[in-house]
């Protein structure tokens, strides 16, 4: 048997909300679907040690947390890698469905650059009830994400791609809350290997939902432990990195030079002293002088 070559790797949710334990339960059905994938989930929340043993995937209980009990995701990357020996790994956050074309893609960029991280916008999609999975359900999918979904603005990453030989050294960042994917592109373009935006060749699908399992139901961005998250990436001038920082696009699985339109040629005039000069007090004053000329 072939060994696989992507380690798919997550920290869900309890399963105990009916909308995220079925939302949860599409999402991982449909990593066990693809072909060349290994998948580890993290983590003691209530329901996730029975659908590991019903699907067959790894599953690793013990995680060091934060104070208010959230795993930690440097943890997360030195244990998946320590329980699954693969060229690739992807963090992917648990609600969101993948499809073949996840794997097919990931080939044709690791024959292309040795190192990389691989990341996309995001289909949102009202997906409430569980997925029949019997065959063509991916064309079928792909077909209701078409004429129901949206495709989600270029800000904030589900997943990242990599290989092995990147981001071996995270900072504790908490999962589930704000920050870490904007360091995640920060630290390629610091580290100057290729962040590839892969929207045009890859479709990945977010179940919608709303933030009842966070503290007062307020999104991540507003939880305190953000802060920390913040703090650990080196201030605000990292966490204001997204797909606009990408600088590269796949199309048809060609890894070429990402266009530059206004917004993306604006983050690169101000993300060019934060990665060429090291200061972030610069960074940030270009990027209040951009909010007085445009933002009234």
């Amino acid at each position: 048997m072939t060994a696989p070559l992507i380690t798919v790797f997550s920290a869900p949710k309890p399963f105990t909300n009916p909308h995220i334990a079925s939302i949860q339960r599409n999402a991982i059905v449909s990593w066990t679907k693809l072909p060349d994938v290994s998948v580890i989930l993290l983590g003691d929340e209530p329901g996730l040690a029975e659908i590991c043993a019903e699907l067959g995937v790894t599953h690793l209980r013990e995680i060091p947390r934060s104070p208010s009990g959230a795993p930690l995701m440097d943890a997360m990357f030195r244990l998946a890698r320590e329980a699954s020996s693969t060229p690739l790994y992807a963090i992917v956050n648990a609600d969101v469905i993948l499809l073949d074309d996840f794997v097919e893609t990931a080939k044709k960029v690791s024959a292309q650059s040795e190192k990389f991280v691989l990341m996309g916008q995001r289909w949102d999609l009202d997906q409430s009830d569980l997925l029949d999975f019997s065959a063509g359900w991916q064309e079928s999918l792909r077909s209701k994400v078409k004429s129901q979904g949206e495709l989600h603005r270029p800000a904030g990453s589900d997943y990242f791609l990599f290989p092995n030989s990147c981001y071996t050294n995270l900072p504790a960042f908490i999962i589930g809350r704000a920050g870490w994917d904007n360091w995640m592109i920060y630290h390629a373009r610091k580290s100057g290997f290729p962040a590839i935006d892969a929207t045009a060749d890859v479709m990945i699908i977010h179940q919608n939902h709303d933030y009842s399992h966070l503290p007062g139901g307020q999104p991540h961005y507003k939880h305190p432990e953000t802060d920390e998250n913040i703090r650990l990436a080196g201030g605000r001038a990292v966490t204001r990195f997204t797909l606009l920082d990408t600088d590269k696009r796949l199309v048809d699985g060609r890894i070429l030079p990402q266009k530059l339109d206004r917004a993306r040629l604006w983050r690169r005039i101000e993300s060019w002293p934060l990665l060429a000069l090291n200061s972030a007090r610069l960074s940030n004053m270009v990027w209040r002088f951009r909010k007085v000329i445009f933002i009234k």
